[in-house]
């Protein structure tokens, strides 16, 4: 059964391009985690939207990571969305919110990009 769900939003040429997930990231996401970054991948700006995701794992935590920071070696503004909650603690523990662009909204995280 699946408690997790991943989308891709994105507008046509020049638009950010934006990774929704939602529910629990765990080693069964990530496959759709890189699929997700697949999409993306090209893309100027990015922004990952982690808002709706109620736990992240370790595996899922490194998939994150390596896809961020791959798209970010092609030239790729990115934000990752971590508002108050059980992610952003995950991140904070991890000091990954120190080492990644992090953002409080998704609003903010687009105004940032443009």
């Amino acid at each position: 059964m699946r408690v997790h769900r991943i989308r891709v939003e994105r507008d046509g040429p020049g638009a950010v391009g934006v990774v929704h997930a939602t529910g629990e990231l765990d080693a069964f996401a990530a496959p759709d985690l890189e699929s997700a970054f697949a999409e993306v991948r090209g893309l100027d700006r990015v922004v990952v939207d982690l808002a709706a995701v109620s736990f992240l794992d370790s595996t899922a935590l490194g998939t994150l990571v390596h896809e961020v920071r791959r798209v970010q070696g092609l030239e790729t503004s990115v934000r990752v969305v971590l508002p108050d909650g059980s992610a952003r603690r995950i991140f904070e523990i991890t000091t990954l919110d120190r080492v990644l662009p992090v953002a409080a909204t998704a609003a903010e995280a687009v105004a940032e990009l443009q």
